[in-house]
């Protein structure tokens, strides 16, 4: 099936707001900025950030790699996030947000990964963005968990929008059916409160 045929759009009022759930391929998206799922050394990797990487093109990672180390191999720290333009890609900014690796939950995880929703959402807001596209971050090669993730992700970003930007529009974008069940059930969730 054509993929834009295939995307499947959803938007749930939770308290007020909407936030979105998005399928289909976050590089597409025409938003203000998509968040990439990166790694501390923001040198590129596999996954979204692989497809966020090929689709901008060679002056992202270029730009990503003149930002200075923080310390050896680090130029953004786990749970914050580092904008760049977005180059080739529809969406005029990239936020790089590094989340956290699973590691049990008992070492701040949920507490990390909430700071890198923040910190892209706080970046948007310094760019006046109206809209901003999240994969779900830390949920591949870094083992957290989809569903608790999911419940992470919906938290911060409704929590953030209504204290913040009652109005900034919220795509949490999935590219597999088990994904959007998992945002699904966490937005639906997060409404009846």
């Amino acid at each position: 099936m054509d993929a834009v045929l295939d995307l499947v759009r959803e938007r749930v009022r939770a308290r007020g707001g909407i936030t979105g759930l998005w399928r289909g391929d976050i590089t597409t998206l025409h938003v203000d900025v998509i968040v990439n799922a990166a790694n501390r050394a923001l040198a590129g990797g596999g996954g979204v950030d692989g497809a966020i990487q090929k689709a901008a093109g060679p002056e992202l990672l270029a730009a990503t790699l003149k930002i200075p180390e923080i310390r050896p191999a680090v130029r953004c720290p786990v749970g914050e996030a580092i904008l760049t333009q977005g180059f080739k890609l529809p969406a005029s900014h990239v936020a790089h947000a590094v989340g956290p690796v699973w590691r049990s939950g008992e070492n701040g995880e949920p507490e990390l990964l909430a700071s890198a929703y923040r910190a892209s959402l706080d970046l948007a807001a310094g760019v006046v963005a109206e809209s901003i596209a999240f994969p779900a971050i830390s949920t591949g090669a870094y083992g957290y968990p989809q569903w608790e993730a999911a419940q992470v992700a919906v938290q911060t970003c409704e929590a953030w929008r209504l204290a913040n930007d009652p109005d900034m529009r919220i795509l949490l974008v999935a590219f597999d059916d088990k994904t959007v069940k998992l945002l699904r059930s966490a937005l639906s969730r997060f409404a009846l409160r």
